[in-house]
């Protein structure tokens, strides 16, 4: 993803360095790419005056210890979903956030699709809102490993740290979940309560594969959220349900968009009139709204570390629920403070 987005935007931003563990990977992206120079030493990118920004994308428990570091480097951040699965360390992000003048774009990034819903959301189209769906999910991060090793030409291997609870800390729910919580959020505010369960279907780990959430959010609706590795038909599913009409992805990106509204309002069976959903919020990919923001200088409007670190609140939330068969709290905000808002 970054790497082509990034070569989108050759006319404002210049890619000057890769970093990485191993250096066969970095010299077949640096020739695809042509980008001059790699490295395996991290410290190296933060020590280059030359660089402004820097995207993020290790392993997640490495997240916010470069992140941090980036920060007080001078540097920009474009950081990988999940920001962490630990809510000490998204508290150290927001506070390094907080003492930068740089700026931090968390993902997942939001779709023009959802931006548009949002709006809609806000001017009160759907009415009030009820009730939300999200699903995202697909086969496993195995079938994505299948894919890296074939495009570096790498012989097959069992080794998936995705798997290993040691390594990973956390499971589907983080990997996939974190982008249907996300977009709940993105579209409904912030969440106050979650109940949750999860499963170990069939993938060889014991965290676990596949999760629903039912979250309560602040503005009264309840939402839906799951997700699975165990899901090769892959689901990227939104339904927002109004009290005057409704709006439905069935398969997020892949097929348009509609609004549903009744008819009449005085026959249970009026015909239901469907439109598509016409894109009035164009935001374009993640990397083009990140320069946005750096040209403007204003932290991103959705995808920032407060809406990161109360995301992280509502994930760690859940799998607590699932663990304990009991409802869980979420006390953060997803909105930035007022001075970083009217900014």
């Amino acid at each position: 993803m970054h790497l082509p987005e990034l070569a989108a935007e050759d006319d404002r931003c210049e890619v000057v360095l890769l970093a990485g563990r191993r250096e066969s990977r970095l010299r077949t992206l640096c020739d695809r790419f042509g980008v001059e120079n790699y490295t395996t030493d991290f410290s190296a990118v933060l020590a280059d005056p030359q660089i402004d920004a820097v995207c993020i994308a290790t392993p997640h428990p490495l997240h916010v210890e470069w992140g941090v570091k980036a920060l007080e480097a001078g540097k920009h951040v474009f950081m990988q979903k999940p920001l962490t699965a630990k809510l000490d360390e998204a508290d150290a992000m927001v506070k390094a956030v907080e003492k930068s003048d740089r700026i931090f774009l968390c993902l997942p990034h939001f779709s023009d699709e959802i931006w548009t819903i949002r709006r809609m959301i806000q001017e009160g189209r759907l009415g009030k809102i009820a009730s939300a769906r999200a699903r995202t999910s697909h086969g496993g991060p195995e079938v994505y490993y299948r894919e890296i090793l074939q495009i570096f030409d790498e012989p097959p291997t069992d080794d998936l740290w995705f798997f290993d609870s040691k390594q990973a800390e956390v499971g589907a729910l983080f990997d996939m979940g974190v982008y249907a919580v996300a977009r709940l959020v993105a579209l409904l505010g912030s969440a106050r309560r979650v109940s949750a369960f999860t499963a170990t279907v069939e993938k060889p780990t014991d965290l676990e594969d596949t999760a629903t959430l039912i979250l309560e959010m602040a503005n009264g609706a309840l939402a839906t959220a799951e997700t699975s590795w165990c899901d090769p038909g892959r689901t990227w599913a939104l339904s927002v349900h109004g009290t005057e009409a409704k709006v439905e992805a069935p398969r997020y990106g892949a097929v348009d968009a509609q609004i549903f509204s009744p008819t009449a309002l005085d026959r249970d069976n009026a015909p239901i009139q469907a439109d598509k959903l016409e894109i009035t919020e164009k935001k374009g990919t993640a990397h083009h709204h990140f320069l946005n923001c750096i040209e403007r200088m204003e932290q991103p409007e959705l995808s920032h570390v407060w809406a990161a670190r109360h995301v992280t609140e509502i994930l760690l939330a859940a799998l607590k629920s699932a663990a304990i068969g009991k409802s869980g709290e979420i006390y953060s905000e997803a909105e930035a403070p007022d001075e970083i808002a009217s900014s």
